[in-house]
């Protein structure tokens, strides 16, 4: 008779989860900072909403690049002296660098600094296209400077949809019960294999904790974006648009598929939509031969095409069709 396999106590579960816990923290924590703007607030000088900000962040690089909430730095202008702000890290180990903004992407809330070293603690980017609901997580942060503040749960929902600062959409969002606590944002969600799955970026309070974080694939492509060119270049049209529904009887004398589209409110006379005969009242239905129902799907085609690049653009103008090319040119910051 085969001996019967002895069951696992909770205290071992428990062992097993703290032990996952401590060696991630134990791995990615020496490279959490903490991130202090300072600067001319309005009111006179010290830290406040229009002078400066604080959060974490995480070095990714052993020459001192580090990855953090865009709305953190606001206000970190990389010409420190003549904006009249100062940006400094704390690391773990109690020393402070001052630091220079690299650059930073709102519209995923987003941006890069760095101070000046080699040799340092570095944690390394996972993949969050092969993140499960249900899995592990651990947020890290380091509001003081001192010391790494933790906190562990699941991972609750993927693909979710919220929006940045400028009005944005950001996609893919991950959606996690990790309770942060303050100071956290910016700072690194962690899988059980220490690698960075996202960046924390916001918790709805009152809402049992729910907290999300910016996936780390997107994130990496906004570094690459910021390293190499200080900035993310985004196409622009240059019109103000809302999402209209599209009358029924205009849908079947022209037998369109889509309930809805975009309706032009304004053009920027310069601009390349000004350029291309695009006029106010103009309902876009498609972008590059794409459907597109609402302003998101202009965002999101604009935001993958490259500046200069011939746009086609198809729209309803009264009851007429017409087809246009347009030259996206680069969005203003």
């Amino acid at each position: 008779m085969a001996a019967s396999t002895p069951a696992v106590t909770d205290g071992e579960l428990l062992d097993a989860y703290s032990s996952a816990v401590t060696s991630v923290v134990d791995a990615v924590g020496p490279a959490v900072v903490s991130i202090s703007v300072r600067g001319p607030s309005q009111g006179g000088p010290g830290w406040g909403r229009r002078g400066g900000g604080s959060g974490s962040g995480v070095i990714f690089t052993p020459d001192g690049y580090i990855l953090t909430n865009a709305h953190v730095v606001r206000g970190g202008a990389r010409d420190v002296p003549r904006s009249g702000r100062t940006m400094e890290v704390a690391l773990t180990d109690g020393s402070t660098h001052a630091a220079q903004l690299v650059g930073a992407d709102p519209a995923t809330d987003t941006a890069v600094v760095r101070i000046e070293g080699s040799g340092l603690p570095h944690a390394h980017f996972g993949e969050s296209a092969r993140l499960r609901v249900g899995q592990l997580c651990i947020a890290i942060g380091n509001p003081l400077g001192f010391s790494s503040t933790v906190s562990a749960g699941v991972v609750s929902a993927l693909g979710r949809n919220m929006r940045a600062q400028d009005g944005r959409l950001m996609e893919n969002i991950i959606q996690s019960d990790v309770a942060l606590n303050p100071g956290n944002s910016g700072g690194p969600l962690v899988d059980t294999r220490a690698r960075v799955i996202g960046v924390n970026t916001a918790m709805i309070f009152g809402a049992q904790g729910i907290s999300f974080a910016v996936p780390i694939d997107t994130a990496k492509w906004v570094v690459g974006q910021l390293m190499t060119q200080g900035r993310v270049r985004r196409s622009w049209l240059g019109i103000v648009a809302q999402n209209r529904r599209i009358d029924p009887r205009v849908k079947r004398h022209l037998d369109l598929l889509q309930e809805s589209a975009v309706e032009v409110m304004s053009v920027e006379p310069s601009g390349p939509a000004a350029a291309a005969g695009v006029r106010d009242g103009d309902l876009v239905l498609a972008l590059d031969g794409r459907p597109v129902q609402s302003v998101d799907d202009v965002h999101r085609t604009l935001t993958q095409w490259p500046v200069g690049k011939p746009l086609p653009l198809s729209a309803l103008r009264r009851l007429d069709r017409i087809d246009v090319v347009a030259l996206p040119t680069e969005a203003k910051a």
